[in-house]
């Protein structure tokens, strides 16, 4: 379905990120990769999907809260591609503390990061979108769109304004064949949180179920985490002509918590 198609996904060297570039790639998308991450791992990432799904892939290793660096990474996809037709802003952070006791140089990284970026890229690529009467913009943004918790305020903050953006977006290309719409995962099992799982297990004596079943069971009645495969398949779905009519919707893969 994408074959033709290019895709730039912020933050896909692991993760979310790059569940959703293999997704894109397995339909035909060429793709350029972003992220932080160790070199050899991210080529050997690279020339994995490419020769898996024989697509080009390309990788730059723009730091998202570096408005320089955000227009070289469109520079080169616009010059190594030709276009970019499909964009992922999907690159985030996170930090925990109280509002009183939030560093105001963490809050500044969150925001410029998690909401300053993606109107970073959206305003670059949205041009040549609309010039050409196709393009997909899909946030990455989360049930923290919707929802509050507690020490969280810079994510929350932000990522309730990532579904501003993305309803703002939607209504200015209601006519046009663009779309952006947000995924809104809940908790997804990554190596990030992974590694949370881990630490909780060591630190109360869990087993690895038991600490999952903890970890889950606060937010998400499933008690099951979404897979960053099954992201890549919503990505895919959106970039689909079935998709043509969502517009700025913010869509929860979160096993029930948004229900409660």
């Amino acid at each position: 379905m994408l074959n033709g198609k290019t895709a730039l996904i912020t933050g896909s060297t692991s993760g979310i990120g790059l569940g959703i570039a293999r997704g894109l790639a397995a339909d035909g998308a060429d793709i350029l990769l972003n992220g932080f991450g160790d070199a050899d791992e991210i080529e050997r990432l690279r020339g994995q999907i490419a020769d898996e799904h024989g697509v080009r892939v390309i990788y730059h290793g723009a730091d998202m809260s570096q408005p320089a660096q955000i227009a070289d990474m469109i520079e080169t996809a616009n010059h190594e591609f030709g276009r970019i037709d499909i964009l992922v802003n999907n690159a985030g952070i996170q930090h925990v503390a109280p509002v009183h006791a939030f560093p105001v140089e963490r809050w500044d990284a969150v925001i410029a990061i998690n909401l300053t970026a993606p109107f970073l890229m959206t305003r670059a690529v949205l041009p040549q979108m609309l010039e050409r009467n196709w393009g997909r913009i899909i946030n990455i943004a989360s049930t923290h769109g919707w929802v509050a918790s507690v020490d969280k305020c810079a994510y929350v903050a932000s990522k309730h304004g990532v579904m501003g953006l993305t309803k703002a977006v939607a209504l200015e290309t209601a006519t046009t064949g663009v779309t952006c719409n947000a995924i809104c995962p809940g908790w997804v099992l990554t190596p990030l949180v992974q590694k949370q799982i881990d630490d909780l297990a060591a630190r109360e004596g869990l087993s690895a179920d038991a600490a999952r079943v903890h970890l889950l069971g606060e937010k998400q009645p499933s008690l099951a985490f979404t897979t960053p495969e099954q992201l890549g398949a919503l990505a895919v779905f959106l970039c689909s002509d079935a998709a043509a009519n969502f517009r700025g919707a913010g869509l929860p893969v979160d096993g029930g918590w948004l229900a409660q």
